[in-house]
């Protein structure tokens, strides 16, 4: 069964963001170009595919702010 394809406007509904913040998705690549069809200035999105591509997002983001950082150097001493 294929998956169908949801407007802009029915993605930010679905996520409960704005349709500014899909199109900031896009634009940072959060969203990946398999995820969504563009003709013109229109976008269709797969639905799974998006909700794949903002858990793995999601995961990285979380990733980061565990992960230790490394302890910086004061010089003055």
């Amino acid at each position: 069964m294929e998956d169908k394809y949801v407007d802009i406007q029915k993605l930010s509904e679905h996520f409960m963001v704005s349709v500014s913040t899909v199109r900031i998705w896009i634009r940072k690549g959060i969203l990946p170009a398999e995820s969504y069809l563009k003709v013109g200035n229109t976008f269709r999105f797969k639905l799974p595919e998006v909700e794949a591509a903002l858990r793995d997002y999601t995961k990285r983001q979380d990733k980061k702010m565990t992960d230790p950082q490394p302890a910086s150097v004061d010089e003055d001493f």
